[in-house]
């Protein structure tokens, strides 16, 4: 095997640089995908004030608390809880939010049903009033 052919294995500092990478750059897809719809202030937390514990991962949104995952291995349910207690530890009310996706697949959202159902109830109500286009 020529030495241009042989793989080099990686590092496990290099593996969880790379993946704290891919994070980062997901949060920043998601902020810039927000402020292309409508939400001027969205901005990724970790560049605004550095990670503080109860920030959601993408702010300025209001009343959503955002968490964001590009992972391949997800556990919804830890990610979840996590966004609920970051959420609650905050105390401003926010609805706690999973926005993930794995390589090559669509970008989800993610949150309880009685929230879903206090969001979509608000968009009904709103189109009924004529506020409110698809």
């Amino acid at each position: 095997m020529t030495e241009k052919n042989r793989k080099t294995k990686r590092t496990p500092q290099q593996i969880g640089r790379a993946s704290r990478q891919k994070g980062a750059r997901f949060e920043l897809q998601i902020a810039h995908y927000l402020q292309e719809h409508g939400y001027p202030d969205a901005h990724r937390t970790a560049q605004h004030c550095g990670k503080t514990g109860d920030a959601g991962d993408v702010e300025g949104v209001g009343g959503l608390h955002i968490e964001c995952k590009h992972v391949e291995k997800l556990n919804l349910y830890a990610t979840y809880h996590q966004a609920v207690r970051d959420s609650s530890a905050n105390g401003n009310g926010n609805i706690p939010v999973v926005i993930h996706r794995k390589n090559r697949e669509e970008t989800l959202v993610t949150m309880s049903l009685d929230n879903f159902i206090k969001i979509y109830s608000a968009y009904q109500n709103g189109r009924q009033k004529g506020d409110v286009e698809l």
